[in-house]
């Protein structure tokens, strides 16, 4: 019974040395390690880094990303089911119905609340 545990103990450990190898040690001995000011300067969008990079973002481009998101990860699951349409029959063009309204409903929602203006 502690042979079964030690083994598998054991496969952890090489697991995570061969994480740690392949990540720190090799990845350290393969870059080129060139720091130059340019280099070292925080890169967004191609302009030139103005002001603080600590500064405040209003909170409603997070709650933009957030409706995004929710929204892109329920449409995942239009894919599996338009490829096996055929074999699920009517039952399953129900359900999906009721799913596509309920995204529905929460999309007017948002768009009611305002979370989907950009710029007020």
């Amino acid at each position: 019974m502690a042979a079964d545990y030690a083994s598998v103990g054991i496969f952890l450990i090489v697991g995570l040395l061969f994480v740690v190898v392949n990540v720190d040690v090799v990845s350290r001995l393969l870059r080129p390690t060139n720091p130059q000011r340019e280099k070292l300067t925080t890169y967004e969008c191609g302009e030139d880094p103005i002001g603080a990079s600590w500064i405040r973002i209003h909170v409603r481009y997070y709650l933009y990303a957030l409706v995004y998101v929710i929204f892109a990860v329920e449409t995942i699951y239009l894919l599996p089911w338009a490829v096996v349409f055929r074999q699920l029959g009517m039952f399953a063009f129900v359900e999906m119905m009721l799913f596509i309204a309920i995204l529905l409903v929460g999309f007017a929602y948002a768009w009611r609340k305002g979370a989907l203006e950009w710029v007020q």
